[in-house]
């Protein structure tokens, strides 16, 4: 099977000259260990998930790391933690060697806190999502980014039914206890049905007979090993009353689909969530190009008190920002403007675009003119439109 190119390969090489360790993270199975070895092609492998290896490293780890010849790639380092510390020792002894130890890790949180403390200084750290539409043409609402999925569409019901097995099972567990794993299932699934809306902890604790607190904690736990993505309101106050919630999303829109159980295009064509599903897709496109550039990632919505309401708001260079509608219509009509016109009139004029992003319909001509100071885009123009912006 041909390797699909990430748009994170060149901030990859980057890392690789400028540091002894780079550290690769994101959602299991998002391409992290294909990244790295395509990357690295002459680099050793070391599988952690290897009881052998396990065994190997928890009797003598100093004979293990020193039987290595490095560049190494150690995939899913959060298995085996204790090895950053030997990795530290060897990186001491030749700091000027670079691009020598690689890791993948499917747990954000623990594997963040073992390489603060083992590796600070040392590691680069990137993480990596699913496809985006700038990388495969074939990523769309219904099948996600996954590269699996994207790859073998046929079997995605089967393949996301075991991922949710193998995410609940292994990284759920081995990040917190969750006992009562029956009703962390039919969290996710509630967490599909509120994709889009502002996240109302009462609202989704009370159905499922939990506490507020444990709906915290579950959030957290989705938010860290990369499932979820936590729209904040933008936090400056245009001389009006601003909502304080953030929007909550599935980062990918298969798996969305998936817990919703939406099994076809048809389907998702007559479903109520289309304009919620699309709304994440377009999320995830402007998250994506920030991280697979080495940027911050900032992205926010705006809603006031009196109903005017943006979908994104995405910072630029020089205190200016894009605002961005997500329209699942193939048909735009100059109304969709409105809100990000009438925003723009109180911010000051300082959006430096003003994007309705809608399908591309395959009957009818794509248009890019929609009203004065505002221009409508396509979600695959629009994607590789963010992912060329450069920082200035």
């Amino acid at each position: 099977m041909a390797i699909v190119p990430r748009l994170i390969a060149s901030h990859l090489a980057a890392a690789l000259r400028r540091f002894p360790a780079v550290v690769v993270t994101g959602p299991r199975r998002s391409g992290k260990t294909t990244l790295l070895r395509s990357s690295v092609p002459v680099a050793q492998y070391v599988l952690l998930e290897d009881p052998d290896i396990q065994d190997r490293v928890r009797s003598d780890p100093r004979a293990f790391i020193e039987s290595l010849r490095p560049p190494v790639i150690f995939d899913e380092i959060q298995n085996t933690p204790r090895l950053l510390d030997y990795v530290r020792s060897m990186i001491d002894a030749r700091p000027r060697k670079m691009g020598q130890w690689l890791f993948t890790g499917s747990q954000e949180a623990p594997l963040m806190q073992g390489i603060t403390e083992s590796m600070a200084g040392r590691a680069a750290i990137l993480q990596l999502l699913p496809f985006s539409l700038a990388e495969s043409p074939r990523v769309s609402l219904l099948l996600g980014g996954f590269p699996e999925v994207v790859l073998r569409p046929r079997g995605r019901e089967l393949w996301f039914s075991s991922y949710l097995q193998t995410y609940i099972e292994r990284d759920v567990r081995s990040v917190t206890n969750v006992r009562d794993l029956p009703t962390f299932r039919r969290f996710l699934s509630l967490i599909a049905s509120r994709h889009g809306q502002m996240l109302n902890r009462s609202d989704l604790a009370a159905p499922l007979g939990v506490s507020v607190p444990t709906i915290s904690e579950w959030i957290h736990i989705l938010e860290i090993t990369g499932q979820i993505i936590l729209v904040p309101p933008y936090f400056e106050n245009f001389g009006k009353r601003l909502v304080k919630s953030p929007k909550i999303y599935w980062c990918d829109t298969g798996l969305a689909c998936h817990l919703l159980g939406i099994q076809s295009q048809p389907e998702l064509e007559r479903s109520p969530f289309l304009g919620s599903i699309f709304e994440g897709s377009v999320a995830a496109e402007i998250l994506k190009s920030q991280i697979n550039r080495g940027r911050r990632k900032e992205l926010y919505y705006f809603r006031d008190q009196q109903g005017l309401e943006i979908d994104f708001l995405v910072p630029q260079p020089h205190a200016r920002f894009w605002l961005v509608e997500a329209k699942a219509t193939k048909t735009v009509q100059p109304s969709m403007a409105a809100p990000m016109l009438s925003l723009a009139r109180v911010s000051g004029n300082r959006a430096a675009r003003r994007i309705v992003v809608h399908r591309h319909s395959n009957t009818g001509r794509d248009f890019s003119a929609l009203a004065k100071g505002a221009e409508a885009l396509t979600i695959e123009r629009f994607s590789a439109e963010i992912n060329a912006v450069k920082a200035s």
